[in-house]
């Protein structure tokens, strides 16, 4: 790759710093507004740069269409399409710039929380699950099930035929899946919580 400005270097960093706080990189105003520019323009110019020199791919008509092309960072998901497997392109919105090690055990993918189903356990809607793909779990711990194709973050409870998914919420009702009947699949474990570009 070729070497960076100090400009662009300062620029990648900004980039690598809001996918780190935020999960998301910043739009050009953003960029604009730190660096004192005068328009979002002068900060394209600099992205154009960068996209030429190949630190990162622009997605056009997006505002936060920014992408690192080193592949740093965690895969966010975000809806996740009926039939399709959890990383599936098509379902990843973005990367978060933080270190998948922080976690134990480390986290492949990040799950956007729709919903206030698990409230209780500390996860709320627009917070995102880091989740660990492993397949063997325990009763008592939470996990990302895809159940029918549609796919939950509850709290799993082994019974003899049957697995119930346990909301932390008393609003919501437990599902309870029959494995004779239903479709089941443990998607992974939770493993953190970011909300505000904290950890927890």
């Amino acid at each position: 790759m070729e070497k960076l400005t100090k400009r662009q270097s300062e620029i990648l960093e900004l980039i690598r710093e809001f996918l780190q706080v935020t999960g998301f990189p910043p739009t050009r105003s953003e960029i604009a507004s730190q660096f004192g520019f005068r328009s979002a323009n002068a900060a394209e110019e600099h992205l154009r740069a960068l996209a030429r020199k190949g630190y990162i791919n622009i997605k056009p008509g997006t505002s936060r269409g920014i992408r690192l092309t080193d592949g740093v960072g965690i895969p966010i998901i975000g809806k996740v399409a009926a039939g399709n497997p959890i990383l599936s392109e098509s379902n990843i919105q973005g990367r978060a710039g933080i270190d998948p090690n922080l976690f134990r055990p480390h986290a492949d993918y990040l799950l956007k929380v729709r919903g206030m189903s698990m409230r209780d356990a500390g996860i709320l809607e627009g917070d995102l699950i880091a989740v660990n793909r492993k397949s063997s779990i325990r009763s008592g711990q939470i996990i990302v099930a895809r159940v029918n194709n549609e796919v939950t973050v509850k709290r799993f409870r082994r019974q003899a035929s049957d697995v119930q998914l346990i909301s932390e919420n008393p609003e919501f009702p437990p599902i309870t899946v029959d494995l004779k009947r239903d479709q089941f699949e443990v998607e992974g474990l939770a493993v953190g919580v970011i909300r505000n570009g904290k950890i927890y």
